[in-house]
């Protein structure tokens, strides 16, 4: 029954979680029983099975519980056979979605080296508008993952397609992902590659690419700046912070030293 498997695709990561911190007593429990399950359960029929699988398999990454071997061996292996040209629609779906997700927690070389030459040609796919919009959405996920070298040598004429791409919802996701992308980039290519794309952008004719655009707007200009000089940075979750100058901390401290003085003086008198 569909229902049993996905119950028991749910129960994987707590198990796999005990094995590991029991791995004296247990040393290749989860490698040699509960990895094969959750590969195979990766391209079950039913798409609740998948989806609790997909779920599962994030975690145990997020977990630090898998195997880079695993990892190379058995589970990149299955996903780019999901996501080949001739794999069903709903299969290449749901695998480019699991790569995308995948990318931030795998080290830089397997991702470069396995998954990136598969993304490349997902973003062109001409079959499939969802698929490609899975790529937009996602371009700058996987720009950080792999690094200034291979952003700009292959992901960027990549992203000049979808930035051109026929349907407004894939150069929408372009616009909003825009600073991560750019980020990502040397000065150079922001100056001289990024800015003319971002003006087609922001001069787009859907209104909502445009607003998208002009959201970015700021943003995108804070990639121009000296991090060291202004204070910017980009945090885990994509968003622009702006990380404190010595000078703030240092006044910031002052102020938290005299109003400690001032209580303990205060105290005294009473």
């Amino acid at each position: 029954e569909p229902t049993v498997r996905t119950e028991l695709m749910e129960q994987i990561p707590p198990i796999a979680i005990f094995l590991q911190e029991s791995r004296p007593k247990f040393p290749t429990a989860f490698f040699e029983y509960l990895m094969p399950i959750v590969v195979r359960y990766l391209t079950d029929v039913n798409n609740q099975v998948r989806k609790a699988g997909q779920e599962a398999l994030l975690i145990l990454l997020e977990q630090d519980l898998v195997a880079q071997s695993d990892i190379e061996n058995k589970v990149c292996p299955i996903l780019l056979d999901l996501s080949a040209p001739d794999s069903d629609d709903e299969y290449k779906v749901e695998a480019v979605n699991i790569i995308c997700k995948m990318a931030s927690m795998l080290n830089r070389t397997t991702v470069e080296h396995m998954l990136l030459p598969r993304f490349c040609e997902l973003c062109s796919d001409g079959k499939l508008f969802q698929v490609r919009k899975i790529c937009a959405a996602n371009f700058g996920d996987i720009c950080n993952a792999v690094g200034q070298e291979a952003t700009e040598r292959l992901l960027i004429p990549k992203f000049f397609e979808l930035c051109s791409d026929s349907v407004w919802g894939m150069r929408k996701a372009c616009a909003e992902c825009f600073m991560a992308v750019s980020y990502t980039t040397s000065p150079e290519v922001r100056r001289s590659k990024l800015s003319p794309l971002f003006i087609s952008l922001i001069s787009d004719t859907c209104r909502w690419v445009r607003q998208a655009a002009f959201q970015s707007l700021g943003p995108f200009i804070s990639t121009f700046a000296n991090p060291s000089s202004a204070g910017l940075y980009i945090r885990e979750d994509g968003t622009l912070s702006i990380r404190p100058s010595p000078q703030d901390v240092a006044s910031n401290s002052c102020q938290a030293n005299d109003n400690m003085n001032f209580m303990s003086s205060s105290t005294n008198a009473a």
